[in-house]
């Protein structure tokens, strides 16, 4: 059978097939140019301006943060866990394209990258010294310090992107719908979901999304800054962060323009492996049986306490600057990262069951981050604890050097730096491509979800994203940085929670469709013989049991069995007055549609595509060797179907249509009588 199935090296889109969204380019582009020029403009007041937003959205709306991140994790273990687990990200034909271990190194890089660097010793010291509440410096502030570091980068952050890419996935590659954050809300609105509704979202997710990458940019540049003070005397300040937000920008610019996809997963993939390495020297370099024994109790401590430590607001005595610069911070930011990072592990998982899908956005980033955390953290708070608090001091005051400092303490100082800062480096140039190619995307209107805005669009948004990380480093540094992305991660955390409502419709209509089946299960068998089969019927069923036939035999077989069963159905279906076309094509593309008009509801559709397949070794009759052989599979508009109609007859054909449009109707009737809105009808060429 013909699949095209997309590729990670997506071919740019022609002027004809990428329309801009004016509404959404132009009113958050020049929103965001505004809100750059004002913040450089007028640093002061735009400092203190985002302060006190901050102050009054952390007193307002700090509590619904908490709430969120864990209702997001609930909801997409609870679908994982449910009869829906079993859906496919895809038509239900469609496999996985990517193998297990590839999939997992892409979601490392997809949802981490200079923040791993930043924070792994930064947030355990700054925890461990100054907790936010008790005492520092003791056993006790220890424990506690790794089980917020979990906490802030474990299974509530990675539900967040779980819960886009799983929606992004299943409405794009399952139902053909834009892959956009818009289409997501399609059970909700309807069609109106291209109109001023649809724009909204859209314009959210694009906030969020700069904004995030913009933070994170921002503080992989204060690091930069300072291990080029520390390796070659580079002087840190605003000049020297301006010059290298400009290369970062020419970087990823020159990335986006090139649209090697397949280049940077490359980088991706290095820059992971390189990260393992560090890690194991950092293990076995430091305390390597303190470090497993403090990973096995961390791990003991986050998942013992994940609730108190998840629905913990200090309501009582709220250390208000300690939850804005940490935990509201952080739950803002990975939904500020949601729809970047959800798009991209929609566009590699396609095939995959939602199960699959959520187990492995879960457990394996989750374990990674874990051990990554656990030894760089606990390394660091064991050198603090041995007596280096002027280590600690300095990682607190001046979070960018924290990473050099611990590595002046370790063997191999000079090697470890230079590998840190080419991690730092290649995270740039990633981070800053893929986010220009997310929002051009975002900002398109693309016929095919597996293609890209032109070149042009993703240079304009890498400059962009530049000039917002710059104008917040100029305003107040990390200060502003993580202001600004609590500000817009609001609005999209509601989006998010629209999306759950969205998802969980969909996924019900499409539990109706096994139900119908058997729901129409008894008109089937009103049309079947009862008495038995006679020797000619079972013969029949034998000889198609036996039977590996050819291309040629399938081509013969659709012209003079599936043609003539298709017509006569049309025949029957034109006389009742429903509009009927078949269409198809020959050669390489081989495969008859019949479709079946029904107005405002969705229209029904049967398929016949040939797959090639492997020869049985059993076979015992066969006119020529050969190696393959080929199946006749019915398609409906969720997907392929399991079973061969080759062999079948003409009556057969028909009554297999008759069987599937009965479904169909009763899952028509289904949804009327629960009152979903009419989705009209997408076009699908065919399986893909």
């Amino acid at each position: 059978m013909h699949e095209s199935k997309p590729s990670l090296e997506s071919s740019k889109a022609s002027p004809e097939e990428a329309k801009i969204k004016w509404i959404v380019f132009a009113t958050s582009g020049i929103g965001i140019v505004v809100f750059s020029l004002w913040a450089m403009i007028f640093t002061e007041q735009a400092g203190t301006y985002l302060n006190g937003v901050l102050g009054w959205i952390s007193g307002s709306f700090g509590w619904f943060y908490f709430i969120a991140v864990v209702v997001y994790l609930i909801f997409v273990i609870f679908i994982a866990a449910s009869k829906y687990g079993d859906i496919k990200l895809g038509p239900a034909h469609s496999e996985p394209e990517f193998p297990l271990i590839t999939w997992a190194a892409m979601l490392f890089a997809a949802g981490i990258g200079i923040d791993l660097i930043f924070y792994c010793i930064v947030e355990p010291v700054t925890q461990f010294m100054e907790p936010p509440v008790g005492e520092g410096q003791t056993e006790d502030a220890a424990r506690r310090a790794m089980a917020l570091t979990f906490l802030h980068w474990g299974l509530s952050g990675w539900g967040v992107y779980t819960l886009v890419g799983m929606s992004l996935a299943y409405f794009s590659f399952r139902h053909g719908l834009p892959l956009t954050i818009r289409s997501a809300l399609y059970p909700l609105f309807g069609k109106r979901i291209y109109g001023p509704i649809g724009h909204t979202v859209d314009i959210a997710a694009v906030l969020g999304t700069v904004f995030g990458v913009a933070t994170s940019l921002g503080i992989g540049i204060i690091q930069l800054n300072f291990g080029l003070n520390y390796m070659f005397g580079i002087p840190e300040g605003t000049m020297t962060q301006a010059a290298l937000a400009t290369i970062i920008v020419v970087f990823a610019a020159i990335s986006a323009w090139t649209g090697v996809e397949k280049g940077i997963r490359r980088l991706s993939e290095f820059n992971m492996l390189l990260a393992v390495v560090l890690l194991l020297f950092i293990l076995f370099a430091g305390e390597t049986r303190f470090l497993l024994n403090a990973f096995v109790t961390n791990m003991g401590d986050y998942l013992q306490n994940f609730v108190d430590l998840s629905f913990n607001t200090y309501a009582f005595d709220p250390p208000t600057e300690w939850l804005n610069a940490w935990t509201i911070f952080f739950w803002a930011w990975w939904i500020a990262w949601g729809p970047f990072v959800g798009l991209f592990l929609a566009r590699i998982s396609r095939g995959r069951t939602i199960r699959a899908f959520v187990s492995g956005t879960l457990i394996l980033p989750f374990l990674f981050m874990c051990a990554w955390m656990a030894i760089m953290g606990n390394s660091a708070i064991d050198l603090v604890m041995g007596g280096a608090t002027e280590f600690a001091e300095k990682a607190v005051n001046n979070p960018g050097s924290a990473i050099y400092l611990f590595l002046e303490q370790m063997p191999w100082t000079i090697v470890t730096t230079i590998v840190v800062t080419i991690l730092a480096i290649v995270f740039f140039t990633t981070s800053g491509d893929s986010g220009s190619l997310v929002l051009s995307n975002l900002t398109s209107r693309l016929t095919d979800p597996n293609h890209d805005a032109p070149p042009w669009m993703r240079v304009l948004w890498a400059v962009i994203i530049g000039i917002v990380t710059l104008a917040l480093l100029m305003t107040d540094g990390l200060s502003a940085l993580q202001s600004a992305v609590v500000i817009m991660g609001l609005p999209f955390a509601f989006v998010l929670i629209l999306m759950m409502f969205g998802l969980t419709k969909a996924l019900h209509l499409e539990g109706l469709k096994a139900t119908s089946v058997q729901a129409a299960l008894s008109g089937q068998l009103s049309g079947r013989t009862m008495g038995g089969e006679d020797r000619a019927n079972w013969v029949q069923r034998l000889s198609r049991a036996v039977s590996f036939p050819s291309r040629k035999q399938v081509e013969e077989f659709i012209e003079e069995t599936i043609r003539p069963a298709f017509e006569a159905v049309k025949e029957e279906l034109e006389e009742e007055d429903y509009p009927v076309e078949i269409s198809g094509e020959k050669g390489d593309n081989l495969h008859l549609r019949l479709d079946v008009g029904l107005k405002e509801e969705v229209n029904f559709t049967y398929q016949v595509w040939p797959r090639e397949c492997s020869m049985p070794s059993f076979t015992v009759r066969a006119e020529k060797p050969r190696s393959t052989y080929y199946r006749l599979e019915p398609h409906l508009r969720e997907g392929g179907l399991t079973y061969d109609l080759m062999g079948y007859t003409r009556d057969q054909v028909i009554g297999d249509i008759i069987d599937h449009f009965e479904a169909h109707l009763q899952y028509l009737f289904k949804r009327r009588e629960l009152g979903a809105p009419s989705p009209g009808d997408q076009d699908e060429p065919g399986p893909t």
